[in-house]
C-alpha cells in the first residue's frame, strides 16, 4: 500500500510502497479516509525520549488520527494506531473499541481536525471548570488548537474571549471565529495591561500552549483565583514566572494533555462527541488543507512552520 513512512527519526517522511497493516488484539483493517498531521507528530518522530509517547521502531508510518472507513461501512475517527501502521496511509491498524462514529453529513476532514487540536475544548471545560460568565484568554490563538478554543469557550458561555497571537490576518479569523478583541504579541510593549484592556477587567481562564515569555508577561492581567491551563510549549519548554503574583492572587496552573491517561477515556470520548455535534450542526468551525497523500512529505515541512490551517492528508 502506499503511505508516507519514516525511515530515519528526524528525517523527512517518503511517499512509498508499506507491507499492509497487521491488526492486533480488538483490532480491525480499515480503510482511511483522511489523517491529520500535528505538531506531535513531528516531536515524536525525532526519536525515543524526545516525546513522552514513545515512537514506533523505524521504518513507520506517521500520523496517529483521522477517520476511517470500516468494513461495515461506519465512518469513524480514531485517535491512535496499533503499531507501526500509522494514519497517512490507504490503510491502518485501529483499535476499534477507541472508535467514536461520525454524524452523517459530517466532513471527513473536518471531523480529523477536531481531534488533538480539540484538546483546547477539554482543557476549558474538565480541566479549567469554565464556568458561564468568565473571562478567557486564548494565548497562541492564531493556530488550530486556538480557533477551535475560541469557539468552545462561546459555546461554554464566556462572557468575554480574548485571542492572543503574532498574526494579524489570523487575529482577524479569531474574530471570526467569535473572539470578543484581539492583542498582537509583538505589538505591545506592555502585555499585561493591554491584555487587561481588552478582557475589561482581568482573566479568569488563560489557556497557554506556548509558555516561556509570553505566559509571563500575561501574568500580570489575570484575576485573583485565576486558573492557568498549561498545555504546550510552542514558545519554549522553560520559563521564568514571577512569584509575587502567583502567590499574591492565588493562581493555579493546571498542566493538561489529552494523551495522558489520568483524563479520563470515557471523558474523552463524550466530549469529541459534542465537538462533532457542533461542527456538524455549523456551530463548530475550522479552517483545513485537504493535502494527497502523495504530497505528504511537503506537508511535513510545512508543519514545521505553523501553516495557519489545519494541515489534512487525505488518501
Amino acid at each position: 500500500m502506499k503511505a508516507a513512512i519514516l525511515e530515519q527519526y528526524g528525517s523527512t517522511p517518503r511517499y512509498g510502497d508499506f507491507e499492509e497493516p497487521v491488526a492486533g488484539d480488538g483490532g480491525e483493517i480499515a480503510e482511511v479516509l483522511a489523517a491529520a498531521l500535528n505538531p506531535s507528530d513531528l516531536t515524536r518522530a525525532l526519536g525515543p525520549g524526545k516525546f513522552f509517547i514513545a515512537p514506533p521502531p523505524v521504518p513507520y508510518v506517521v500520523g496517529r488520527e483521522g477517520v476511517v472507513r470500516l468494513r461495515d461501512g461506519r465512518r469513524m475517527y480514531f485517535g491512535n494506531v496499533q503499531g507501526r501502521y500509522g494514519a497517512c496511509a490507504e490503510r491502518c491498524a485501529v483499535d476499534v473499541g477507541s472508535l467514536v462514529e461520525l454524524p452523517e453529513g459530517l466532513d471527513d476532514a473536518l471531523a480529523t481536525a477536531l481531534g488533538t487540536s480539540g484538546t483546547g475544548w477539554l482543557a476549558l471545560e474538565w480541566r479549567a471548570q469554565l464556568a458561564r460568565g468568565e473571562t478567557v484568554v486564548i494565548l497562541g490563538a492564531t493556530g488550530t488548537v486556538g480557533e477551535i478554543a475560541i469557539q468552545a469557550a462561546k459555546l461554554m458561555g464566556a462572557r468575554r474571549v480574548v485571542a492572543i497571537g503574532r498574526s494579524p490576518e489570523r487575529l482577524e479569523r479569531a474574530l471570526l471565529r467569535g473572539a470578543d478583541a484581539t492583542v498582537e504579541l509583538d505589538a505591545v510593549e506592555d502585555l499585561g495591561q493591554a491584555v487587561a484592556e481588552a478582557c475589561e477587567g482581568g482573566y479568569d481562564v488563560l489557556l497557554d500552549p506556548l509558555w516561556g515569555e509570553p505566559l509571563a508577561r500575561v501574568l500580570p492581567a489575570a484575576n485573583p483565583g485565576a486558573r492557568i491551563v498549561q498545555i504546550g510549549q510552542s514558545a519554549n519548554p522553560d520559563a521564568a514566572l514571577a512569584s509575587g503574583p502567583i502567590r499574591g492572587k492565588m493562581l493555579s496552573i493546571l498542566g493538561y494533555t489529552s494523551f495522558n491517561k489520568l483524563v479520563p477515556a470515557t471523558r474523552r470520548k463524550a466530549c469529541f462527541g459534542e465537538m462533532l455535534e457542533h461542527a456538524a450542526a455549523g456551530r463548530l468551525l475550522v479552517e483545513v488543507e485537504r493535502v494527497p497523500l502523495p504530497e505528504a512529505p511537503g506537508a511535513w515541512e510545512r508543519q514545521r512552520t505553523s501553516p495557519g490551517a489545519k494541515l489534512v492528508i487525505t488518501p
